[in-house]
C-alpha cells in the first residue's frame, strides 16, 4: 500500500494536499505487520517509509507537516516495546486522520457564511475543502451560480462541475480557463484552496495567480480556504512540480519545449480574506 500511495501521489492521482497527507497517514498503517525486534528497528522503518511517503511530492506541505508530526511522535515517545510503538503508531494516525478531516469541516462552515444566497462564484481546480465549503451553503439552503475554471492541464474544473451537477440549488458553468476574466465581470466572490502558506505567499494549483490579479484588478474579493495545518513556519522549503509535456500535447515538441508547472505564488495582498478551522483572515 505504501508503494501504490507513492506512485499515486507521484503521478498527482490524489490532487487535494489534504486526501493526499490522509492517503498516506493510512499507509503508515499497514507497518504493524512488519516485524521488528527492538522499538528503534519500528521507528527506523517508519522513518524510511515516511520519507519516501514525503519525497513522493515535495510541494504538498500538509503531507510533510503530517509525517513529520507521525515520527517525531514515535520517536519522542517512551515506549518499552514493540506491540506498544505500533499501538502509539495507529493511535496517531487516527489523530492525524481525524484532525484533518474536521478541520476541513470547520474551514468550509466558515467559509459557507461568506456565500449570500444568489451570489455568482468563481472556483479554480478542485479543491476538497472549497467543494466542502460549497456543499455547506447548499445545505444552509442558499442557491448560487457557479463558474467553474476547467483548470488544465489535468482538467480537475470539470471534477468539481460533475460533483455538483445534481445538487439542488447549484447552477454550475463550465470555462476554459481563458475566460475567467469575462466571467468575472459578474462574479460576487472567488474561491480557491490552497497548498500552503508561507510567510505572504499562496502556494495552490496552477492558474490561480492570474486568476486572482484579475479578480483584484477588477475588484472581485478572493478568499482562500483551507486548514491551518497549511500554514507553515520553518523546516519546509516549498519546491514547485514540474510535469511531463505529454500532459499539455500527445504529440512530440519539435523545436519548442513545453512548460508545465504544477503551482503558482500568490501573494496575500491580491486576497480579501484566508479562512480556516480557526478563524477569518482580513486582508
Amino acid at each position: 500500500m505504501i508503494n501504490e500511495t507513492v506512485r499515486q501521489i507521484e503521478e498527482m492521482e490524489t490532487q487535494s494536499s489534504s486526501i493526499a497527507a490522509v492517503k498516506a497517514a493510512k499507509a503508515l498503517r499497514e507497518l504493524t505487520d512488519r516485524e521488528c525486534h527492538t522499538v528503534e528497528d519500528f521507528c527506523r522503518v517508519v522513518e524510511r517509509n515516511s520519507s519516501a511517503l514525503q519525497r513522493a511530492n515535495r510541494s504538498h506541505a500538509p503531507l510533510y507537516t503530517t509525517q513529520q508530526r507521525i515520527v517525531t511522535d514515535l520517536k519522542d515517545a517512551d515506549l518499552d516495546s514493540v506491540s506498544a510503538a505500533k499501538e502509539r503508531l495507529l493511535d496517531t494516525i487516527d489523530e492525524v486522520v481525524t484532525e484533518i478531516e474536521t478541520s476541513k469541516d470547520r474551514a468550509a462552515e466558515r467559509a459557507a457564511t461568506l456565500i449570500d444566497d444568489g451570489d455568482v462564484l468563481v472556483t479554480h481546480e478542485n479543491s476538497s475543502t472549497v467543494m466542502a465549503t460549497l456543499m455547506a451553503a447548499l445545505d444552509d439552503g442558499k442557491e448560487f451560480h457557479l463558474y467553474a475554471s476547467e483548470s488544465r492541464p489535468h482538467f480537475l474544473g470539470r471534477r468539481t462541475a460533475r460533483q455538483l451537477a445534481d445538487r439542488d440549488g447549484a447552477d454550475v458553468t463550465l470555462i476554459v480557463d481563458g475566460a475567467v476574466g469575462h466571467y468575472l465581470s459578474e462574479a460576487d466572490r472567488v474561491f480557491v484552496g490552497m497548498n500552503c502558506l508561507i510567510d505572504d505567499v499562496v502556494y495552490n494549483r496552477i492558474g490561480t495567480l492570474p486568476l486572482a490579479a484579475t479578480a483584484n484588478e477588477m475588484d472581485v474579493p478572493v478568499t482562500v480556504v483551507g486548514t491551518s495545518s497549511k500554514f507553515i513556519g520553518s523546516g519546509f522549503t516549498f519546491r514547485n512540480t514540474f510535469r511531463q509535456g505529454s500532459d499539455v500535447m500527445l504529440e512530440p515538441p519539435e523545436g519548442f519545449d513545453i512548460g508545465n508547472p504544477g503551482y503558482d505564488a500568490t501573494p496575500t495582498r491580491l486576497l480579501d480574506t484566508v479562512v480556516t478551522e480557526d478563524g477569518i483572515l482580513q486582508f
